[in-house]
């Protein structure tokens, strides 16, 4: 099990955390589907790819404490930017801030389908069966989230308005 968590450990993080934007939520999430996937090892199909089932598991996961979170009072965190960073590190930094709360204004499952597609590289069908939802579907979800994100971006003057082909980022 400690193989299977350190070969996979990073990426269930990275989805957990771009879901949730937070990076305590984000650990637990990523806990919480390692139990669950030691307690449901045994129903796993090995005729079937096994990072969409984890994939799946920790989704499952993140809007579980999205919901969570909507039931609680707001809690703010004040952010102050680092004076010594440089300005190249200071944009990126900035553009990754903006990227992160345009994936927040997102419904949790065009979320959850876009970060698979675009930063864990996942297929349309892996996401698919991952998310338990038609092809079409997720076309569609990851579509219209690309759309959304630039569309956000735009008009927080991110991004200069133009015909983005948004590949893999």
């Amino acid at each position: 099990m400690l193989a299977l968590v350190d070969r996979f450990r990073g990426r269930v993080y990275g989805l957990c955390y771009r879901m949730l934007s937070n990076r305590e939520d984000a650990e637990d999430a990523v806990q919480e589907t390692f139990v669950r996937v030691l307690k449901n090892l045994a129903k796993w199909d090995s005729n079937r790819d096994f990072e969409p089932w984890l994939f799946a598991i920790a989704g499952n996961r993140c809007r579980t404490a999205l919901a969570k979170r909507r039931r609680r009072p707001a809690s703010y965190t004040i952010v102050e930017p680092l004076p010594d960073a440089r300005p190249d590190e200071q944009a990126a930094k900035e553009l990754t801030e903006e990227v992160q709360l345009g994936l927040q204004r997102l419904r949790p499952d065009h979320r959850q389908a876009f970060v698979l597609f675009h930063q864990h590289e996942l297929t349309y069908e892996q996401i698919a069966e991952a998310m338990s939802r038609p092809l079409g579907t997720v076309k569609t979800w990851i579509h219209r989230a690309r759309g959304e994100l630039i569309r956000f971006l735009q008009e927080r003057e991110v991004v200069q308005e133009s015909s983005y082909a948004m590949r893999r980022v």
